[in-house]
């Protein structure tokens, strides 16, 4: 048995521990709600199965330390497989897998109002309030997506460096955590005051979601679905699927959910965003209108540099700077003009 493998079963068994004394003196399983996202056929709830949640409101005043404990806390969770769950009185429902997720597709029954709208799910045979799952319907005048990043792309955090990274994340709290003012706007442009839907694609853990929705919730970010990371043990690796694996995969899903749109992704240079693209572009011709990169830090590194000029030489308009100031405008001007592409006058 190789280093690998031992390290493999060592792990998943100290995360099964945990799990236990977690849920050992826990109460009823209690729901946890995602911003979920349409098909062409189906409305796609999202949400997970836990034991128990523990959170609480941060205090304009508290340490470093009390913000410490309180996102520790986010990853103590004890996921609940095996459970069902249904939309309240539709009866359509599933079981939540092994690591607590759940996923409910409800088949789409005619025209639906563009924006949010919530169907209330429940845990079958336990008598709890229904919890609402958010789900987004884009807009039929909607002329494109955007499809970006979170880390150091929205909010900063530094995770072109690990140690950064993981001192921005654990010792901050979502009123101290600093969301890029230009990032703010040039959603809103882009956006066009929800015509135009978001999504959010990172390599954090779904441990996270509520608390970026409450960070992006408090700076007035643009909010839209989230695919996020499971940092769970798989049965094949420590940490399942890879950062750029994860983030391919979540571009490939969403650009499918919709086609009848194209495309502009929004990244940064500090954790090969641009390599993940370029491939985005290969896999989905046509799809994908613009690039836009943060350059945060020291800047690209050699491969990020190579990926660009690939990009580059693709014909997709790339955009790389330190900020991200005037390129909302920027990019609808340049749509406005090209071949093919729906001019404002026109919706």
């Amino acid at each position: 048995m190789t280093i690998e493998k031992i390290a493999q079963r060592w792990a998943k068994r100290t995360e099964a521990g945990i799990e236990w004394l977690l849920a050992r003196d826990a109460g009823p399983p209690v729901l946890e709600a995602y911003r979920g996202y349409t098909t062409a056929d189906a409305l796609v709830l999202r949400g997970r199965v836990l034991s128990g949640m523990r959170r609480r409101k941060p205090l304009p005043e508290q340490s470093r330390w009390t913000n410490l404990k309180q996102m520790v806390a986010l990853f103590l969770t004890a996921e609940v497989s095996d459970v069902a769950v249904e939309v309240t009185d539709l009866g359509i429902g599933a079981k939540s897998d092994a690591e607590g997720y759940v996923t409910i597709e409800v088949p789409r029954d005619g025209d639906l109002t563009p924006g949010w709208i919530k169907l209330s799910v429940d845990i079958v045979d336990l008598d709890k309030t229904p919890v609402p799952f958010p789900v987004f319907v884009p807009s039929p005048d909607a002329r494109f997506g955007v499809i970006s990043d979170v880390d150091d792309t929205m909010i900063e955090t530094g995770a072109y460096s690990l140690a950064r990274n993981m001192w921005t994340t654990f010792t901050g709290s979502a009123l101290t955590r600093h969301v890029f003012p230009d990032s703010v706007a040039m959603m809103d442009e882009l956006s066009d005051n929800g015509t135009n839907p978001v999504f959010y694609v990172s390599s954090s853990p779904w441990n996270l979601h509520h608390f970026l929705d409450t960070l992006f919730a408090r700076h007035n970010l643009v909010p839209g679905p989230m695919f996020l990371r499971d940092l769970g043990v798989s049965e094949k690796k420590i940490i399942a699927g890879s950062h750029l694996d994860h983030k391919g995969a979540a571009i490939d899903k969403i650009i499918e959910a919709n086609p009848g749109l194209n495309f502009i992704l929004c990244g940064d240079t500090g954790q090969h965003d641009a390599e993940v693209y370029l491939e985005a572009i290969h896999r989905h011709p046509g799809r994908i209108l613009a690039i836009v990169l943060r350059q945060p830090g020291p800047g690209p590194d050699d491969k990020s540099r190579k990926a660009m000029a690939k990009i580059e030489e693709t014909g997709v308009p790339l955009h790389s700077d330190v900020t991200f100031d005037g390129i909302g405008a920027a990019l609808l001007e340049k749509l406005d003009g090209r071949p093919g592409a729906v001019p404002r006058s026109q919706l």
